[in-house]
């Protein structure tokens, strides 16, 4: 008898359950029609793809060019779908064009409050150019965490984003804002400076406490920066190695900047996940990517912009200086990886150059030795295995996230396609629509 008010209970908590379940609406579905679809998964170019969605999800790709009746149909025509492209390397906290022809300005009367005033403009322009998964390497202050935070939520439209907060780096060093000016200046705010064992795995606890998804650390010196070195090792072969235990102990994928040869050797020894940049890598180095199996991320696109821009911009002589010391090697280099047959993700650090351009890496990418679908494939299957998402993103296939992009032409001819998108949908929400009929 005393079984029975549970019994009851139960039965009315089963009861209301069934019912609120039957009166749940059916997500509607929403069916995409395009002439082609560029399927990275396998390499081919696919004709009269139908991608029908419920709610953030595909559940259906069909080849027959038929929407399901029960289907709203959006009708891209003759335009060549595929899946939302993803960039490993950008920084949306910030824009070359801000700077006015004065970076003493940009770094003396600006802080971390212009960035965030100006990044959810950034983060727009990049869904915009086709780009629904971005990877942020570097912020202060947390910026990128708030601006990830506010674009999860729906407040603001915007790339989906795994970011990693304050990069981490030695005194005096890449990550080190105070290099090069007097001892008496300081900056207030929160960075990644951080040096010794104990130090560093404080600091990347700090970053995982604060909501990072990734953590980053100078391996070597930069471009964009007051060290005369553009690529000597920051951190010794010790401080790597706690960086990367630390990190993937909390279950955190790792990206080291690394220009110089030795730091990328270091790099990889340590275990990290992707190396930046890997402008100066030898042969030992990319024998020793492909050992542990780690992403290179080449930026070969920026050279460009930033030789021809960044003197007008004020930077140091010094600085464009470093750049054409690293620029056509790095381009020799990534054709050398591509030879190799390492593996590569598409990764471009825009925000070195402005937000939105993301694309035109893809054809520096086939200039400098990929096929289009090698380099399509680096910015889709490729950047989602990196950043540990393949089997929601990169690929349009059940089950994945309803993120597509759509060009007028067909990019395996033409990769300069992909710097006109003209259709983006993120997570099954239509951001940008310039080819519907």
């Amino acid at each position: 008898m005393r079984l029975l008010p549970l019994f009851a209970a139960i039965t009315l908590s089963l009861s209301v359950t069934a019912t609120h379940a039957e009166d749940a609406p059916t997500p509607a579905r929403v069916a995409v029609r395009a002439a082609h679809l560029v399927d990275p998964q396998s390499g081919q170019l696919r004709d009269n793809p139908v991608v029908v969605i419920e709610g953030e999800r595909i559940v259906e790709v069909r080849y027959d060019g038929q929407a399901p009746a029960n289907a709203k149909l959006i009708d891209l025509g003759s335009a060549t779908l595929l899946p939302g492209l993803i960039d490993c390397h950008v920084h949306l906290t910030g824009d070359p064009g801000e700077i006015k022809g004065d970076y003493y300005e940009a770094i003396l009367k600006r802080s971390s409050i212009d960035s965030a005033i100006l990044a959810p403009i950034y983060a727009k322009r990049t869904l915009d150019a086709g780009f629904t998964t971005v990877r942020n390497l570097g912020a202060g202050d947390y910026v990128d965490v708030a601006l990830r935070n506010a674009i999860d939520h729906g407040d603001i439209p915007g790339p989906r984003m795994l970011v990693s907060g304050p990069p981490l780096g030695a005194t005096g060093g890449h990550a080190d804002g105070t290099t090069g000016f007097s001892p008496w200046i300081t900056f207030n705010g929160i960075d990644g400076v951080a040096d010794g064992v104990d130090a560093i795995r404080h600091r990347v606890r700090e970053n995982v406490k604060n909501g990072a998804d990734v953590i980053k650390f100078m391996a070597s010196a930069g471009v964009l920066s007051a060290e005369a070195s553009v690529g000597a090792p920051q951190y010794s072969q010790e401080e790597m190695n706690a960086i990367v235990d630390e990190a993937h102990r909390w279950g955190k994928k790792v990206a080291a900047h690394a220009h110089g040869a030795e730091a990328i050797k270091m790099a990889i020894r340590a275990g990290v996940d992707s190396v930046e940049h890997s402008s100066l890598i030898d042969d030992e180095g990319l024998k020793l990517a492909k050992q542990h199996g780690t992403y290179l991320d080449f930026d070969i696109y920026n050279d460009d912009y930033i030789l021809a821009e960044y003197a007008k911009k004020g930077f140091p002589a010094s600085t464009v200086e470093k750049e054409r010391m690293v620029g056509r090697v790095q381009r020799e280099n990534f054709q050398r990886a591509v030879k190799a047959g390492e593996k590569l993700a598409f990764g471009t650090d825009a925000g070195v150059y402005p937000h939105g351009w993301n694309a035109k890496q893809f054809a520096k990418m086939t200039q400098w030795g990929m096929t289009p679908m090698q380099s399509i494939q680096a910015a889709t299957v490729n950047a989602a295995d990196l950043l540990g998402i393949k089997e929601k993103a990169g690929a349009v296939a059940p089950g994945y996230y309803a993120d597509l992009v759509a060009v007028n032409g067909e990019p395996l001819k033409d990769i300069t396609q992909l710097e006109h998108v003209g259709f983006v949908m993120k997570a099954g929400a239509v951001e940008k629509n310039e080819l519907s009929r």
